[in-house]
C-alpha cells in the first residue's frame, strides 16, 4: 500500500509561483508513474501533469503547458509540481496520484493511490 502526502499549497496573488511536493511511502516509488490533478469546488478532478517512473517523460494539460513543470526525485520518493505565472483559475485542491505502471496516464481511474490534497488559492 502506497501513502502519498502533498504539501506546499497556500494563498497567493496572481502571477506568483509555488512548488508543490508529494512524498510517497510504503512502496517502490521508482516503479510508479506519478500524476498531479486538481479539483475546483463543484467540479470534477482534472489532469494537470504526469511523469513516467524514470522521470524521462512528462505530459501536461494544455491549460498549464509552459507554466507548470512536473519533476521527481526517486532518491527522495518525491514528486514536485512547479507552478509559475499562476492565475485565479488555477485555484483548486491539488492531488498527487501514483500509478502501478511506469507509463503516464491522464485519466483519474488509471491511478491507484491518492493523497489527501493541498489547497492552492490564487487571488486576482
Amino acid at each position: 500500500q502506497v501513502q502519498l502526502v502533498e504539501s506546499g499549497g497556500r494563498l497567493l496573488q496572481a502571477g506568483g509561483s509555488l512548488r508543490l511536493s508529494c512524498v510517497a511511502s510504503g512502496g517502490t516509488f521508482s516503479n510508479y508513474a506519478m500524476g498531479w490533478f486538481r479539483q475546483a469546488p463543484g467540479k470534477e478532478r482534472n489532469f494537470v501533469a504526469a511523469i513516467s517512473a524514470s522521470g524521462g517523460f512528462a505530459t501536461y494539460a494544455d491549460s498549464v503547458k509552459g507554466r507548470f513543470t512536473i519533476s521527481r526525485d526517486n532518491a527522495k520518493n518525491t514528486v514536485y509540481l512547479q507552478m509559475n505565472s499562476l492565475k485565479p483559475e488555477d485555484t483548486a485542491v491539488y492531488y498527487c496520484g501514483a500509478r502501478r505502471s511506469a507509463v503516464t496516464h491522464t485519466l483519474t481511474p488509471a491511478y491507484d493511490y491518492w493523497g489527501q490534497g493541498t489547497q492552492v488559492t490564487v487571488s486576482s
